[in-house]
């Protein structure tokens, strides 16, 4: 059994990482012209401040490249998984049938035409 003692310490510890995990950090501020600040400022909805639309763009912007990268890992892991198995098309075939397909289509093209 802990002593009193014991689990005040084990509370204080345990607030203490609660704590600093919630503290918040400044972005670093940018230097712009007053002209694209003005033209930020006109774009402010109702109510939003230039903090909180910074802040919304860097977490926009921080989610897009988490999920490009995302899907370029998914993508190389498939690509990966299709040569292991072997059913894959080479893009030289691929793009090849591509073009026949172009020519064929303006040659029908062509025809109509006469």
């Amino acid at each position: 059994m802990h002593s009193r003692g014991t689990d005040c310490r084990i509370d204080a510890a345990s607030h203490e990482r609660y704590i600093t995990s919630m503290k918040t950090a400044t972005i670093p501020p940018i230097r712009i012209e007053p002209s694209f600040r003005e033209e930020i400022e006109q774009s402010l909805d109702r109510g939003e401040t230039l903090a909180s639309l910074v802040e919304n763009a860097v977490r926009t912007e921080v989610s897009r490249r988490r999920d490009q990268s995302e899907f370029v890992r998914r993508g190389l892991a498939a690509i990966a998984r299709s040569e292991a198995d072997g059913d894959w098309i080479p893009a030289e075939t691929v793009i090849a049938k591509l073009e026949a397909k172009v020519a064929a289509a303006r040659q029908r093209q062509a025809k109509h035409r006469q």
